[in-house]
């Protein structure tokens, strides 16, 4: 596996599709591994795809925290250097989606964005429901790590979605436990959250941008989506009634139609 340098911090990422097709790099969401994308780097089997693992999580290093959601667009911008890429469409998800927007406000190397189920973050973005802060960093100590991945996965998919595909559910967690970020690192991550505000710049990003969000998002409420899309200047905006903050899983049909017919606009 490939990887990047920055500042001491090792940064891994995949590559796969034709080199000599457009560029999409995917970046993940808080504390979340490459997994996450599975769905939509099959959707796009036909383009260039890098999917980075954020400092903290999978086979990237875990430098000493907090972290800042600046420091992480860095790293991604090491992360093409390395690769040798001049541009990219950027698709991020929660935090993902934010460092997409700080990569698209500090590097010129934006094709597009893609920001689902994300936030400009600032005084008039919804925060995230105290409930939900409480199943995510409130763990009951009795509970084993399977467990408390179950517990803290619950408010970002839908209760019909957990019940019908407990099966898909539990490879999640196979895949959680492999290659998520360690607690540690999760608070770390999670400081770099709390502190991202782009609200006021959001008219200096340029470049086209389709975000999407669910109606039923427990994590990220749907009002941060529509304060993101109204905010942009060129930005498509798609609402998934009834999908939950994970809509890229449970709605992956729906997400994936939508970002291939973007991307061949753009």
């Amino acid at each position: 596996m490939p990887t990047a340098t920055r500042d001491g911090v090792s940064l891994a990422y995949e590559r796969d599709g034709p080199q000599a097709a457009p560029t999409v790099v995917f970046v993940e969401g808080l504390g979340y591994g490459r997994w996450m994308w599975r769905w939509q780097r099959r959707a796009l089997s036909d383009y260039d795809t890098i999917l980075p693992d954020n400092r903290g999580t999978g086979d990237s290093d875990a430098p000493e925290g907090p972290y800042t959601i600046s420091e992480m667009a860095g790293d991604l911008a090491a992360v093409l250097d390395d690769a040798g890429v001049e541009s990219a469409h950027v698709v991020g998800a929660s935090m993902g989606g934010m460092i997409a927007q700080q990569f698209a406000l500090e590097d010129g190397r934006a094709d597009s964005l893609t920001l689902l189920c994300t936030t400009p973050g600032g005084p008039e973005a919804v925060p995230t429901p105290e409930e939900t802060q409480q199943r995510l960093f409130d763990v009951p100590e009795e509970y084993d790590e399977r467990e408390r991945r179950h517990y803290k996965m619950a408010p970002a998919m839908t209760e019909s979605f957990m019940r019908e595909r407990a099966d898909l559910v539990e490879r999640i967690i196979d895949w959680r436990l492999d290659s998520d970020a360690s607690e540690r690192a999760l608070t770390w991550q999670a400081a770099a959250v709390e502190g991202f505000d782009v609200h006021g710049r959001l008219a200096d990003i340029t470049a086209p941008a389709l975000v999407v969000h669910g109606t039923a998002d427990r994590v990220v409420p749907v009002e941060n989506g529509r304060l993101l899309a109204d905010g942009l200047p060129d930005a498509d905006y798609l609402e998934l009634d009834g999908a939950p903050h994970l809509c890229f899983i449970e709605r992956a049909e729906a997400v994936n139609e939508a970002l291939r017919g973007f991307l061949v606009d753009v």
